[in-house]
């Protein structure tokens, strides 16, 4: 096994940890247990546990990154109720398939308040401001810089909602969960947009339409 893999065995091990047994479990040792390494391995790859910490923020980081890259147009135009249902489901998704990757953020995002740097990259890990601010540019909203972060701001909202707040029951997958996430974002969007679709710009006319955030 390469360098690298077993890097990222352990980072994954690490976030695996964090999310069934809590950041006080994270330890060198639990890391070696869980995957069957000799005594000492984790801590030859990260020294400290902040060295861990900041791969895992890095893994998440980067996993969501790949996907602002790779991911395609989510809705067909700019109504308010479209646009909604696009994000939704791509919500619905990351509910789905990285449910580990969100509550070791949370979790983490508070243990580093007293860490700037790590806990301003954790907090910008998930979901993009940028992004969102060139939806509501789109959208010609009055002031899409403050809607941005109002809109992330409703997402982060939305998601702990479904994993760790009052509608953990309503589990990701299905035409209920995408119903419940549509609702709430097409109420914000037609809140700020008046309920009107724009009409389309020059790049929206040549098929660049809004993404996931």
């Amino acid at each position: 096994m390469s360098t690298s893999d077993r890097r990222t065995r352990i980072i994954d091990a690490a976030i695996d940890l964090i999310a069934t047994r809590g950041i006080r479990a994270l330890t060198h040792r639990a890391l070696d247990t869980a995957l069957e390494l000799p005594t000492g391995s984790a801590s030859y790859y990260f020294r400290t546990k902040r060295a861990l910490i900041e791969a895992v923020t890095d893994r998440i980081t980067t996993r969501s990154r790949e996907e602002f890259t790779t991911a395609r147009p989510a809705v067909p135009s700019l109504d308010p109720d479209a646009v909604a249902h696009g994000i939704a489901v791509w919500l619905d998704r990351l509910l789905a398939e990285r449910r580990s990757h969100l509550i070791v953020r949370h979790a983490l995002v508070i243990e580093l308040l007293p860490d700037p740097d790590l806990h301003d990259r954790l907090a910008h890990s998930l979901f993009s401001v940028e992004r969102a601010r060139e939806l509501f540019q789109a959208m010609r909203t009055p002031d899409p810089e403050v809607t941005a972060a109002d809109f992330v701001a409703v997402i982060e909202g939305a998601v702990f909602d479904r994993f760790a707040g009052n509608r953990t029951h309503l589990r990701p997958g299905g035409s209920a969960s995408i119903a419940q996430l549509t609702g709430l974002l097409s109420a914000f969007l037609r809140g700020v947009t008046g309920g009107h679709q724009p009409a389309p710009t020059c790049a929206q006319c040549e098929g660049d339409q809004p993404r996931s955030l």
